[in-house]
């Protein structure tokens, strides 16, 4: 169950990162860590990593991007 979650909560967080790739939409990075933690909260609590290392995917998207921004440092 804890998979599922995080896959969800992966998915959520993906479509809110694919579109602040765009420059000035950088803002939707920042609104999408908190579903990324969540995913991974519930990914690291299930028994199968697929949905955790999805988030973690995600999260290494979202980081790269704010850095390149200027969001992070």
């Amino acid at each position: 169950m804890g998979n599922l979650l995080a896959y969800l909560f992966g998915l959520l967080s993906l479509v809110i990162v694919i579109p602040s790739q765009i420059p000035f939409l950088g803002i939707g990075n920042w609104l999408a860590l908190p579903f990324i933690a969540i995913g991974i909260i519930f990914g690291a609590l299930s028994s199968s990593n697929g949905g955790r290392n999805f988030c973690l995917v995600i999260l290494l998207i979202a980081a790269v991007r704010l850095t390149l921004g200027g969001g992070i440092f």
